[in-house]
């Protein structure tokens, strides 16, 4: 390719809301264009790393017996509505057409996938299957941040395996997270599996594959001793503390403005751990059919740990969480700044009409605890669980966080922002038995397909490459996926005759099959070429001039490393081949 004829223009500075280094140099070099918020062009030089990141996931697929395929980005409705997603998946864009059709576009493939299963397999012979395409992706994101990082309209490889059973999803589940590790090293992305939680796709299981990133959205624990690892939303801990030998007896105390448990800790003169933190929530069930429906959710938890919404949403058995209104929280006979579970009769179910009261594990952890009174400005001192007050459920509700304790080796645990690059989800039989797709066994009797999905995103994957490999001058593309293996360089003047050795080397060394970008433009000096050359990254750079020239041919240099060479023309590419 001929820089003089390419389409589009380097830029000396990059737009002044580019925070990440990754979207600042993929619009100085070229390689994308925004046309709206979280809305892109691949220019031509950006669209050929993407089909090199393509490639590379179409080879791993195909090596775990994948079979690609083209699947629609224009939804019916009833697809939606038949898995019962259409109401309830927050980002996904709705169109209406002629005769007032409801269309969704493609935020994902699982309703495709899945009604294909209903229409196709039909017995055990059928199974199993693995299918994947590489397409376009649309979520109505509210805030599309960080260049190709958060997108509304994206390109992802997704997959689908239809299974037998259970046993059989678990056993091929570890050859797909093998090939994705092996797409992330080949585009030179060390990445952590983590375990995660399932969030909006459903199932029973799923990891995530992150790279650590001090601007990354997303937050992960690590343990600093062992190799345990998890999402921020899934991750446990070790609760620590005991119950005191002696327990007080419960007495009421006024705490005047001290609605915090800060406040109500320094006003008593306990430390936090020795309070309960009381958060209401409004809960609405997954799929809610009327507006509205819902219920009070009251969560209870150790005064030095936080909630974890996921995790108390699991608790319950699914749905969606939002903070109760002070309304809400009053027609229960509760005081905001001043609840507690005394004197409540906790649900035993989410169907009874009595209050569901969450507990955290961490309360029993502890005792003598500073609770609130239900009367405004007033607290207990000495409360006890169970003896003071009863729950509707304990479980794992606490937000994992720095300094607590490894689960797996009782190391200590750090949280890590970092960056998700791809996701695999054991979705179960959560689509399937939706729309009744099963197959026949062996005696003619019916059974549920179990399903996975597993997704990468191409253009954050692009991203994440140029935020791992750059530098001051840069993008410093690996080899893998970069547009072209060199850019030849042509330094000289009208009728040096060095213009007329660089094309016949073009033309060489294209012919050789080595992919080549040229900078044949006239007019500029050698500084402006090789600061193109440094920013768009190409894994090599050669230089053609008169003064190569008279060294014994051309300087070679790698982008990643300082050393010039001079390599006699001859020579070259059997060099850049090998």
């Amino acid at each position: 390719m001929r820089l003089s004829r390419s389409f589009g223009k380097t830029l000396r500075e990059a737009p002044a809301e580019a925070e990440l280094v990754s979207h600042q140099l993929l619009i100085r070099a070229n390689f994308i264009r925004p046309a709206g918020a979280g809305i892109y062009s691949f220019m031509p030089f950006g669209y050929r790393v993407i089909r090199k990141i393509w490639d590379i996931m179409a080879e791993e697929m195909d090596a775990i017996s994948g079979q690609e395929m083209w699947m629609p980005n224009l939804h019916p409705a009833a697809l939606w509505q038949a898995t019962g997603r259409w109401g309830h998946f927050d980002v996904l864009f709705k169109l209406k057409g002629s005769g007032n059709r409801e269309y969704a576009l493609s935020a994902t493939h699982e309703e495709i996938v899945v009604d294909l299963a209903l229409r196709d397999i039909e017995s055990h012979r059928d199974l199993p299957r693995m299918i994947y395409h590489i397409s376009k992706k649309f979520r109505d994101e509210q805030r599309p941040r960080g260049g190709l990082i958060r997108l509304r309209e994206f390109i992802m490889k997704d997959a689908y395996t239809l299974d037998l059973s259970e046993e059989a999803l678990d056993e091929y589940y570890p050859s797909m997270i093998q090939a994705y590790f092996n797409i992330f090293n080949r585009c030179d992305v060390p990445t952590i599996a983590i375990n995660a939680d399932v969030g909006a796709m459903g199932g029973k299981a799923s990891q995530e594959f992150t790279v650590p990133h001090p601007q990354g959205e997303d937050l992960f624990i690590a343990c600093e001793n062992c190799d345990y690892a998890a999402n921020v939303e899934a991750a446990e801990f070790v609760r620590e503390g005991e119950k005191p030998a002696k327990l007080d007896e419960l007495t009421k105390v006024a705490t005047p403005d001290s609605k915090t448990i800060a406040g109500v800790a320094a006003y008593v003169g306990v430390p936090t751990a020795q309070t309960i933190k009381a958060v209401f929530y409004w809960w609405r069930p997954r799929f809610a059919e009327v507006a509205g429906e819902g219920r009070l959710v009251f969560a209870l938890v150790r005064g030095d740990l936080n909630i974890s919404e996921t995790k108390l949403v699991n608790a319950i058995g699914g749905g969606f969480v939002r903070a109760a209104t002070e309304a809400e929280i009053a027609a229960i006979g509760a005081v905001p700044g001043y609840a507690s579970g005394i004197g409540m009769t906790p649900a035993k179910d989410m169907e009874s009409s009595d209050v569901m009261i969450v507990g955290d594990e961490s309360i029993e952890y502890g005792g003598n605890y500073v609770v609130g009174a239900n009367d405004e400005g007033y607290h207990f001192t000495g409360a006890n669980y169970p003896r003071d007050f009863s729950l509707s459920k304990l479980a794992d509700i606490a937000e994992a966080a720095t300094g607590h304790k490894c689960p797996a080796c009782g190391g200590r645990i750090e949280a890590r922002r970092a960056i998700e690059v791809g996701h695999c989800f054991k979705l179960g039989t959560r689509y399937s038995a939706a729309v009744d797709a099963t197959y026949l066994d062996e005696n003619g009797r019916p059974q549920p397909i179990y399903m996975g999905s597993y997704g990468i995103g191409l253009d954050r994957l692009m991203a994440v490459i140029v935020e791992l490999h750059n530098d001051k001058d840069g993008i410093i593309w690996p080899d893998s996926v970069a547009p072209y293996q060199v850019h030849l360089v042509h330094i000289g003047k009208e009728g040096d005759g060095t213009k007329e050795k660089a094309e016949a080397l073009y033309a060489d060394l294209t012919a050789a099959g080595v992919e080549v970008l040229y900078d044949d433009r006239d007019g500029l000096g050698a500084g402006v070429k090789f600061k193109d050359a440094d920013l768009m990254g190409m894994p090599w750079r050669v230089t053609l001039s008169g003064r190569s020239l008279e060294q014994g041919g051309v300087e070679v240099k790698r982008r990643s490393e300082s050393e010039r060479r001079v390599v006699a023309i001859e020579e070259l590419a059997s060099l850049l081949k090998s």
